[in-house]
């Protein structure tokens, strides 16, 4: 009888990048053996996407890849809810979820089928587009709201850590998490809606960090190095979502009984202070300025809505 691995699903949101996308397929090609479904949704990217992926689908056996065209761009919280939810609607046991920015390694789901076998939510590591290991902040203080720096050493000797944050560059999600959290939520639009996703799992199984390289990422982008970590330059609209969706993570927190708010109201300054560093040494620049700001002010504006309510739960 074939174990739940090998239902395993690849779900990827693209959005204008049809010439990494077309690398990403090509790897996923390259694989041993072919994941159950691939499902690829486009966030009407208006180019030559869909002629890309349907380039690729001679490549795969019958009825794996899935491709959805979306009549409009929902960012990245939008494209995972929809590819998550096709996988789960499939049949897919386990989620394999990832930009289309990075490359997945012959070797990754080898290397991820002992971690599959112990726990239901995960992540592998990533190379950098140099051939570094990648960054990674890992883990949400629970005081602040935040992901804190987290590096290498904190694995422990099985080789994995417990967290209780994630990235959608690489998380690996069993249906019954699905079931139990449902899809990730759309009205993030962009950031932190991986990190919360992982954080929502985190209440009900454990969530690990495993140190097992299996993507590496192709995108280059401008950066500084701070210490262990780095920071990468981002645009207007990310600045807008970065602060803007703090109010999503306090609703998603207060809903659990986690959110301390003078603890969050000094992660959410730390968040502006960084995003002020990213301006000044990263892009030079104070274009952005006012995106940040305006996000601000929309938290406050999500976290006194009464009519909020959290992603529903499944039911198979």
């Amino acid at each position: 009888m074939p174990s739940s691995q090998d239902r395993l699903a690849i779900v990827i949101v693209t959005f204008r990048r049809s010439a990494l996308l077309k690398e990403l397929l090509q790897s996923i090609q390259r694989l041993p053996r072919s994941p159950y479904r691939v499902v690829v949704v486009d966030n009407a990217s208006g180019d030559d996407t869909q002629a890309v992926i349907e380039q690729a689908r001679p490549g795969f056996p019958p009825d794996v890849l899935i491709n959805h065209l979306s009549p409009a761009n929902t960012g990245g919280a939008g494209g995972f809810h929809t590819g998550v939810k096709l996988a789960y609607a499939a049949g897919a046991e386990w989620l394999w979820v990832m930009d289309d920015d990075v490359e997945v390694l012959p070797e990754a789901i080898d290397r991820l089928k002992p971690w599959l076998e112990r726990f239901k939510c995960l992540h592998g590591r990533r190379y950098d587009v140099d051939g570094s290991p990648f960054y990674w902040q890992a883990r949400f203080n629970q005081f602040l709201g935040v992901p804190l720096p987290y590096s290498s050493n904190h694995f422990n000797r099985q080789g994995y850590a417990l967290t209780n944050s994630g990235t959608f560059e690489g998380m690996l999600i069993h249906r019954d998490v699905v079931a139990r959290i449902g899809y990730p939520d759309p009205r993030f639009f962009i950031t932190w809606d991986d990190a919360t996703y992982a954080w929502l799992a985190s209440r009900h199984t454990e969530v690990a960090y495993v140190d097992a390289f299996v993507l590496r990422r192709k995108r280059p982008q401008r950066k500084i190095q701070l210490v262990i970590r780095h920071l990468n330059d981002s645009s207007p609209m990310v600045k807008y979502h970065t602060m803007r969706n703090r109010g999503y993570v306090a609703r998603y927190f207060q809903l659990y009984g986690q959110l301390h708010p003078v603890g969050f109201a000094i992660g959410t300054a730390m968040t502006l202070a960084k995003e002020l560093v990213r301006l000044a040494l990263v892009e030079r620049s104070p274009k952005g300025l006012g995106q940040l700001l305006r996000g601000l002010h929309a938290a406050g504006v999500l976290r006194r809505d009464a009519s909020w309510e959290p992603m529903p739960a499944l039911t198979d």
